[in-house]
């Protein structure tokens, strides 16, 4: 299993999956052409994406999925309350395209399976994914509020993880954003800090190699170098030190990432 993160941040996110037999996208927050653009950055394209799983409605994280799934006739996976919110956001979606991945389910394509579970934010049912294939699992949790000890039970022990570190509540409380917009991104229905991150990331690492992407960076309330030095700094004092099984990485809003085997 190999993937790539293909824009992540505030401006959009996608995120491409493959295996031998096929590939997906979680999430399609970028308009079709740019997201075929990416995709090409990294010699590939939109001809083997098998489907395209949706983690919630707001336009970050679906902006090209109407676009996709016409040109490209890719199949469409998200919760019923998630096809109702996108209904009229997306435009047309022919029947035989829209299919139901309930929360806390498992679908297997191929050798992959896919586990949903809930997050918490503020959308109408949010949930992420773990992919796994034979002993090899790559977690994907970004936009919720906080990391709860069901969330971190599913995504424990994953090899890769993609994991959200929106921003640094410092430059948060001093930035420009009006009070009720900061209020929603520190709620449990918004954003999770670096440095709950890091906690939430202590919890769920286990004594092996594992490689962090850390994602959906707040693009006026965080920076990458920030970012990865409160996550390494919040880790070594939960008793982990980055650089020795733990490796820690950034993504980007514009370029995506080499493809990375899981």
């Amino acid at each position: 299993m190999r993937f790539s993160i293909l824009a992540s941040g505030s401006t959009g996110n996608s995120i491409y999956i493959e295996n031998d037999s096929g590939a997906y996208l979680v999430d399609a927050g970028l308009t079709a052409k740019r997201i075929e653009a990416q995709l090409a950055k990294i010699g590939r394209s939109m001809k083997n994406v098998k489907a395209i799983f949706v983690t919630h409605e707001h336009s970050d994280h679906i902006k090209g999925v109407g676009v996709l799934a016409r040109k490209h006739g890719v199949p469409i996976y998200a919760n019923e309350k998630t096809w109702q919110a996108m209904d009229g956001l997306v435009g047309e979606i022919a029947l035989d395209q829209r299919f139901q991945f309930d929360v806390e389910t498992v679908h297997s394509l191929g050798s992959i399976s896919i586990e949903s579970f809930a997050v918490s934010h503020d959308s109408v049912d949010p949930m992420f994914y773990v992919f796994h294939e034979n002993d090899r699992k790559l977690a994907i949790i970004t936009d919720t509020g906080y990391v709860s000890d069901r969330m971190k039970g599913i995504i424990k022990n994953a090899d890769s993880f993609v994991f959200e570190s929106n921003h640094d509540v410092g430059m948060l409380q001093m930035g420009r954003y009006p009070w009720s917009v900061k209020r929603r991104i520190l709620s449990d229905v918004g954003h999770v800090s670096n440095e709950d991150a890091a906690i939430a990331m202590s919890d769920v690492i286990e004594q092996k190699e594992t490689q962090i992407y850390l994602s959906h960076l707040s693009r006026d309330n965080n920076m990458k170098d920030l970012a990865r030095m409160s996550v390494e700094q919040t880790l070594q004092t939960c008793g982990i030190v980055a650089g020795e099984f733990v490796h820690l990485h950034d993504t980007d809003a514009e370029e995506p990432t080499e493809l990375i085997t899981v």
